[in-house]
C-alpha cells in the first residue's frame, strides 16, 4: 500500500487538504485527476483487486495525455504523488473531510456503501455520490449522517467539463452543501445547486429531451443518423457552448427571449403536444427567464450583448478551424459512401 501519509499524520490542516475517491473506474478517475491536479491530497479505494492494482498506471497516464495538451498546471510527477491507493476502505477514509463515491450505477451497492462510509467517518465529512440518476434520499435517508450525503454529479469527463450538479436531498445540511461548493470551486469546477432533488437532475434531463427528439426525427425518416450528429455538433452544440440556449434566444431575437416567446413559443408548444409533452411556453415562465437572463448580461444594449456573443464565437471558429476531429471526419466517410451507394 502505497501512503502519502501515515493515518496518524492526517490532521488539521493536512486533513483539509485530503478527500477520498472511491471507485476508481473512468468517473473516480477523472476525479482524482481533478483532485490532485488542483493540489489535493487523494485517498483511492477500488474493491475490484484488477483495476485497483492498475489505478495508479491509467492515472498516469492520463495526466501524461493531459500534460502533452498544455492543460496541466503542475508537473505529472508531482500530482501523481498527492494519490494514494489504499487496501482497504478504512484506510482511504483515514483523514479525509470530503469522500466522492464513483462506484457503479446500482441502488443496493450504494446503500451499502454509504453506510459503511457514514460509519467510518466523522459527521463533518461530506459524502457526495458521481451518481448520474440516483437520487440521495434514495441510498441514504436511514443513515444516522443523513445530513452530509448528496449528489455531485460531474459533467464526463470532468477534466474537461468543468461543471457539476450539487443535487440535495431535503435532509442534506445547509454547511454540506456549501462544503460541496467550496471545494468544487477549489478545485475549477463551475458548482450547479439545484433547489431539490428531481430524477435525472438537470444535467441528464436535458441531454435526455434532445436525445428524445433525436430518436424520434430518425425512427420517422426525417433526418440520417449522421446529419443529425452534424446538427448538433456544428450548430446548436457550438452556440450553446460559448452561451446556452437561453441567452442564445436572448441574442438570436431582437427583442429578446420575450419577443422569441412570442414568435416561436407557440410553434414549440405545438412540437411538444406533439410528442405528448405539456408546454412551459407561458408568460409568467419567459419573463422569469428573461429577467434572470438579463440581469447576467454585460450590457445593457442588446446590439452589445450580440456583438459580445460574435467575439466569442469567433474565437471558438478560430480555434476550431484548426481542429482535426478523427470522429467528425469518420461521419462524413461514411454519409458520402451512402450516397455513392444511392447513385449507383
Amino acid at each position: 500500500m502505497d501512503l502519502l501519509l501515515p493515518p496518524t499524520a492526517a490532521t488539521g490542516t493536512a486533513a483539509r487538504e485530503q478527500v477520498a475517491v472511491v471507485g476508481a473506474g473512468s468517473i473516480g478517475t477523472a476525479w482524482i485527476v481533478v483532485f490532485a491536479g488542483a493540489g489535493l491530497r487523494v485517498r483511492v479505494y477500488e474493491a475490484n483487486d484488477a483495476v485497483r492494482a492498475t489505478t495508479m498506471g491509467t492515472v498516469r497516464a492520463k495526466l501524461a495525455e493531459l500534460a502533452t495538451a498544455g492543460l496541466l498546471d503542475d508537473d505529472p510527477a508531482a500530482i501523481l504523488a498527492r494519490v494514494c491507493v489504499c487496501d482497504t476502505l478504512e484506510d482511504a477514509l483515514t483523514g479525509v473531510h470530503y469522500v466522492q463515491e464513483s462506484v457503479i450505477e446500482d441502488l443496493d451497492v450504494k446503500v451499502e456503501l454509504f453506510r459503511e462510509m457514514d460509519r467510518l467517518t466523522g459527521r463533518d465529512v461530506v459524502l457526495a455520490s458521481s451518481t448520474s440518476t440516483i437520487v440521495a434520499s434514495s441510498f441514504a435517508a436511514d443513515l444516522p449522517g443523513r445530513d452530509r450525503c448528496l449528489v455531485v454529479h460531474p459533467g464526463n469527463p470532468p477534466y474537461f467539463l468543468r461543471v457539476a450538479e450539487i443535487v440535495p436531498a431535503d435532509f442534506t445540511s445547509a454547511e454540506a452543501i456549501a462544503a460541496a461548493r467550496d471545494l468544487l470551486v477549489e478545485v475549477d469546477i463551475a458548482p450547479v445547486v439545484l433547489d431539490h432533488e428531481v430524477e435525472g437532475f438537470v444535467f441528464n434531463r436535458l441531454q435526455g429531451a434532445l436525445l428524445r427528439e433525436a430518436y424520434c426525427l430518425v425512427r420517422d425518416g426525417v433526418i440520417s443518423v449522421a446529419d443529425l450528429d452534424v446538427l448538433v455538433r456544428d450548430g446548436l452544440g457550438r452556440r450553446w457552448s460559448v452561451i446556452g440556449p437561453f441567452t442564445t434566444s436572448e441574442l438570436n431575437t431582437r427583442g429578446g427571449l420575450r419577443r422569441h416567446g412570442e414568435v416561436l413559443g407557440p410553434v414549440y408548444a405545438r412540437l411538444g403536444l406533439e410528442r405528448g409533452q405539456e408546454n412551459p411556453w407561458t408568460a409568467e415562465t419567459i419573463e422569469r427567464v428573461a429577467t434572470e437572463v438579463q440581469a447576467q448580461l454585460p450590457h445593457r444594449e442588446w446590439e452589445d450583448n450580440v456583438r459580445e456573443r460574435d467575439r466569442a464565437m469567433t474565437n471558438l471558429a478560430v480555434l476550431l478551424r484548426t481542429f482535426d476531429n478523427p470522429l467528425a471526419r469518420r461521419r462524413e466517410a461514411v454519409r458520402e459512401r451512402a450516397v455513392v451507394a444511392d447513385e449507383t
